[in-house]
Formats: structure tokens, C-alpha cells, sequence
């Protein structure tokens, strides 16, 4: 008698596979890797080394934002802005900033990747003003070539007590669209990381949502204002943030005087 087929084993890498999007569990052709996950992952390498070299559509943007003040670094172009970080830190000398009487301005920075700044900054300021009414609003500042700190001369130019960064993040392999936040108190050069909250991961890929960032952020900012402080120490209290559960607000924290 012909021996009884064996039973192939389930995929013990399924389960794992279904929650997360990293690259676990590959199969294999051969010594090779499947030609599937090949293509798959030169996609995603070539979706992130677009992210990092595609320029920022700054006319699109200013069309968005009505009033914006557009600014650079004081790096001239993209090769020197990814070898030089610490001249995508620093506002070219020659932008202009109208100093002014302002609670925060919001500077949206091309970063790492401008196609999430193109998907998601607008729209992250524009749902965090909504839940800000009494704050004093610089006009937006679009910065190109530009990194974190850039907001720190910027917020130092217009005199704003919190200058807010949305800039693009670093692409990865799974997600090429991500955006960060970062608020920082009493904005000036100098200025050191752990002085700032970041808020991470805004993207529509199974990252933060718009709506979740707008509230935590919108809540950092009243606080810091409160605290007079951003940074290591100021942390987000859960329970005074949106409950994501029911969708409720918590009473907000009053701006000082």
C-alpha cells in the first residue's frame, strides 16, 4: 500500500503576521527569498528614497494657507541639507519674520519626507486651531530644507511663546508618509530636545489619525502655557485628553494671563 499523505502543519507565522506590518515569517523559493516579498520590499526602498529626495510642493501649500510666510534653511539645496543636519537647524539670514504679540506659531517643515507633509500638516494645524479659540495664531510659516530646530528660530523671530513643527519623519520600509509634531516652550536657539514634546506617527496606515493627534496636541499646548514649560517635563495626562473610547472632551486647561 502507497504510505498516507502527511498533513501539512498551518502556518505558525500567520497569526503574527496579522498584527504587524513588519516583515516576519518570509517564505522561501529554493535558498531564495520569494520573488513576491523581493518586489515588495525594492517598492518600498524606492517608495522611501522618493519620500527623502522628492521636493515639498511649497506653491500647493501656500495655496492652502492664506497668509503663510515661506522661509528656508540656511542649507541651499537637498544634498547639503542630508549631509549638513546642523544647517537644516538654522533660518537662512535672509528670512524675513514680522515679530508680533502670539501665544504659538504652527512651521510646517519639509523634513525627511515631504509627501507627509503634503498628506497630513494641514490638516493636523487646521483640526488643533479649531480646538484652540482664544489663542493668539502667527501666520503659518512653511521652512524648506528644513529640520526640527528650525522652529526655534523661527518662534524666536515672531516672538511666539510656542513654536509648533510639523515636519515630515523619517520613511521607513513599511510607511513612507509619516508625520511628527513638535511643541516647544519659549522657542530660541539653542534650544534642547528634551525640551520639546514630539508627538509621532500621524499617518492613515494604521498610525495616529488626524483627530488623535489634534486633541493631544491642542491639550500639550494649553498645558505648556500653563506649566510655562514643554519637554521632559510636561506629560500628557490621559484623562484630560479626548477620550478615544467615547469620543468626549475632558475640560480643557485655562491659558494664563
Amino acid at each position: 500500500m502507497p504510505p498516507e499523505p502527511v498533513a501539512r502543519s498551518a502556518d505558525p507565522w500567520a497569526r503574527l503576521r496579522a498584527t504587524t506590518t513588519a516583515r516576519i515569517g518570509l517564505g522561501r523559493t529554493g535558498d531564495a527569498m520569494a520573488l513576491s516579498d523581493v518586489l515588495a520590499f525594492q517598492l518600498a526602498h524606492a517608495r522611501a528614497r522618493d519620500a527623502v529626495h522628492t521636493p515639498l510642493d511649497v506653491a500647493a501649500l501656500v495655496a492652502r494657507l492664506p497668509g503663510a510666510v515661506v522661509v528656508r534653511s540656511a542649507a541651499p539645496d537637498r544634498p547639503t541639507y542630508l549631509r549638513r543636519p546642523d544647517l537644516g537647524r538654522q533660518l537662512s539670514p535672509d528670512g524675513m519674520l514680522p515679530r508680533g504679540a502670539h501665544d504659538a506659531v504652527f512651521v510646517i517643515a519639509d523634513g525627511l519626507s515631504a509627501s507627509a507633509v503634503m498628506a497630513h500638516a494641514v490638516e493636523v494645524m487646521e483640526a488643533t486651531v479649531a480646538r484652540l479659540p482664544g489663542f493668539r495664531i502667527a501666520p503659518p510659516v512653511v521652512a524648506t530644507q528644513a529640520r526640527v530646530a528650525i522652529g526655534d528660530d523661527i518662534g524666536e523671530a515672531l516672538g511666539a511663546r510656542l513654536a509648533v513643527v510639523l515636519i515630515g519623519e523619517r520613511p521607513g520600509l513599511t510607511v513612507a508618509e509619516s508625520l511628527g509634531v513638535y511643541l516647544t516652550y519659549a522657542p530660541k536657539r539653542g534650544t534642547r530636545d528634551s525640551a520639546r514634546n514630539c508627538l509621532s506617527n500621524i499617518h492613515g496606515q494604521g498610525g495616529v489619525s488626524v483627530t488623535a493627534a489634534a486633541d493631544t496636541l491642542a491639550w500639550l499646548m494649553r498645558a505648556a502655557l500653563q506649566r510655562q514649560l514643554t519637554g521632559v517635563g510636561l506629560k500628557e495626562a490621559a484623562g484630560l485628553a479626548l477620550d478615544h473610547n467615547t469620543g468626549t472632551n475632558q475640560p480643557p486647561i485655562p491659558l494664563t494671563s
